[in-house]
């Protein structure tokens, strides 16, 4: 590898001027610090690395002094700094990934004749799903404590948790020491205050060392992760035992086994075609599966958990808690409700689900994964 690079190689390879470059050189943001054979000024790779960082970070629309504060910072290395320039633009890409599908959904609505509300013609501008359903999780989805202690329960004689891909905090243990990892920025904010420290990062890419926690938990998120069986591996690499509760989508006709996926929302479907096995995931954590029953009267207002209380999804702040109706888009969304309004009315739901009317919990799919 060649070890110190010309002004004129460095502007082509990096994609700037060599007039942004002299400037970096002039404020003593990136001076080049070595010399070549013919005595022109160079950069060396040490170079390089900060002007790597330097440009990231301009990229992400930091100020030049912002960006020297960070860049100048003893306490980051170059790992954290990639580390950071990664969550950033994660939350980037989320960011626009979100615009395009609320664009998608104005259209979509559009294309209906639907004229939507000025408060949703804005929420074009949100960050990501969970910013687009964030705001009602705080009203909807609650810690079930019957889930709870399970989860807490599996965690064992652990005293040191990562919570990944943490949301708002529910379900983090109240005596043990817990680190939550989570990429939302909305997420985060909503944080309680007293809620355990929270650092802005993906689960495929923990920034954290190997075997850095008694224990690893992640609840009702895999489903978010770009990668999850990377996320799973990730969480067994930094910690000695790992906890997720998640959902099985492989066992034979488990589209079936939830009425409102059956009968009203078969785009559920979609969701979850690329979705990894239970096996694939057991098999990336090395551990077991285990079921986990809904309450009637789940207090976590997560998909299912209205399971024997059909009229909640008839509620709009319900659905907003819920990732899968916004990703369903507003077509299938409004002809499920319809549906199930008028069955609701009409008696057929009843009809339908009688056998579900005595049960005080049911089985639909939430699993316990346990390494």
């Amino acid at each position: 590898m060649r070890e110190h690079l010309t002004v004129g190689r460095v502007a082509e390879l990096a994609g700037v001027s060599v007039r942004t470059l002299h400037h970096y050189d002039r404020i003593g943001l990136v001076p080049p610090s070595a010399r070549t054979a013919a005595g022109y000024r160079a950069y060396s790779p040490s170079d390089i690395e900060r002007l790597r960082e330097v440009l990231g970070y301009r990229r992400l629309g930091f100020g030049l002094r912002e960006i020297a504060d960070l860049v100048d910072d003893p306490a980051t290395d170059a790992v954290a700094h990639l580390r950071r320039l990664r969550g950033l633009l994660q939350e980037q890409r989320d960011r626009v990934a979100g615009m395009l599908t609320a664009i998608d959904e104005e259209l979509e609505a559009r294309a209906m004749g639907i004229r939507t509300t000025p408060e949703n013609q804005l929420r074009v501008f949100g960050a990501q799903l969970y910013e687009s359903i964030g705001s009602a999780y705080p009203a909807t989805r609650r810690t079930e404590q019957r889930i709870a202690a399970r989860i807490w329960d599996a965690l064992g004689d652990a005293r040191t948790v990562l919570n990944v891909g943490a949301g708002t905090g529910s379900y983090e243990p109240p005596d043990r020491d817990v680190i939550a990892v989570e990429p939302s920025a909305v997420m985060r904010a909503q944080r309680p205050a007293d809620a355990a420290p929270c650092v802005a990062a993906g689960a495929e890419r923990l920034p954290f060392a190997d075997q850095s926690f008694d224990a690893a938990m992640a609840v009702s998120t895999v489903h978010h992760w770009p990668d999850p069986v990377a996320g799973l591996g990730e969480m067994r690499r930094v910690a000695r035992r790992v906890v997720v509760f998640t959902y099985d989508a492989s066992s034979t006709g488990w589209l079936q086994r939830f009425w409102l996926t059956r009968d009203y929302l078969p785009e559920f479907a979609g969701l979850l075609a690329d979705w990894p096995s239970l096996a694939d995931m057991t098999r990336a954590i090395g551990g077991r599966a285990e079921p986990v029953l809904i309450p009637w009267d789940c207090a976590d207002g997560f998909f299912e958990a209205h399971w024997r209380r059909p009229e909640a999804y008839l509620d709009e702040q319900v659905r907003r808690a819920v990732s899968v109706w916004t990703r369903v888009g507003p077509r299938a969304e409004q002809r499920a409700v319809d549906s199930l309004r008028d069955d609701l009315s009409s008696g057929r739901w009843t009809e339908r689900n009688r056998d579900l009317i005595s049960l005080d919990a049911a089985e639909l799919g939430l699993r316990l994964l346990v390494a």
